[in-house]
């Protein structure tokens, strides 16, 4: 597809959001949307990409990605409205972005891998929160709370990994889920005895989740990506538990938890 294409293409979508957006003749409920309502939709909308690729839906992803692109251009939309930026400002700051984070493209710097790169960006990022006068000095400065928490806690332990906070292998850090999966079991077992714990549960199983989220980095195992495969499984098996419950004439709910033990394993 030629630039002037792509060019016609982007504005009539622009042209398009404008017009749901215009106050004598737009749609009801676009009028209503703000940015605090749009912004649900447009995590979904990235799930949803997400999902996409999972699949390995070629045709699904060209259209999730225009999803995705309409969420950018509702929210430019909006804050044009408000005089505050425009979507040609969205792309202009995306674009000198890119190109200053990577001087060895753009430029005549040089990085000898992916790694080095890594690195490469991450110290343009620490420069570019300085040149705003951001005051947080942490090596987790810039972690956003916006995150889903899984995702947070990624890069939180990488950013603390490259400062030198890191386990060497494995070993220890299934030393140390085992370790908390301990303390787990202790809180329900004193919960079992009367203690009014709810709140030290929640500490340890999110303790517990964190560390688990730690493993799967260190074995380069992407955890949104292990439990959407892991949810994707579960929700195969329990419908086919569903169909055989049916097509023996029983009802699901009223089959004791042995015979549908049973069955997850027929169908596993």
């Amino acid at each position: 597809m030629d630039g002037a294409r792509i060019r016609l293409n982007i504005q009539r979508l622009l042209d398009v959001m404008a017009a749901l957006r215009n106050p004598q003749t737009g749609c009801p409920w676009d009028l209503q949307q703000e940015f605090r309502t749009i912004a649900p939709y447009t995590i979904e909308e990235a799930y949803e990409v997400a999902d996409a690729i999972d699949r390995n839906d070629m045709a699904d992803l060209r259209e999730e990605l225009g999803d995705l692109l309409l969420q950018v251009v509702f929210h430019a939309q909006m804050a044009q409205e408000q005089k505050a930026f425009a979507f040609d400002d969205v792309v202009t700051a995306i674009v000198d972005k890119m190109v200053s984070r990577h001087p060895h493209v753009f430029g005549a710097e040089h990085v000898a891998d992916a790694q080095a790169q890594t690195e490469l960006w991450e110290q343009h990022k620490q420069r570019e929160r300085e040149a705003k006068g951001e005051q947080d000095t942490s090596a987790l400065a810039g972690v956003t709370r916006g995150l889903p928490e899984w995702q947070r806690a990624i890069k939180l332990q990488k950013r603390a990994a490259r400062s030198g906070f890191e386990w060497p292998s494995t070993e220890p850090v299934i030393a140390k889920l085992r370790e908390e999966l301990k303390e787990v079991e202790d809180e329900i077992e004193a919960q079992r005895n009367g203690a009014d714990n709810k709140d030290r549960i929640e500490e340890e199983v999110g303790d517990l989740l964190f560390v688990a989220v730690n493993l799967a980095r260190h074995l380069e195992v992407d955890p949104g990506t292990a439990l959407r495969t892991a949810n994707r499984k579960f929700d195969t098996r329990f419908r086919s538990i569903e169909a055989l419950a049916k097509a023996q004439g029983s009802v699901f709910k009223d089959l004791p938890l042995s015979e549908l033990e049973m069955m997850w394993k027929r169908v596993k």
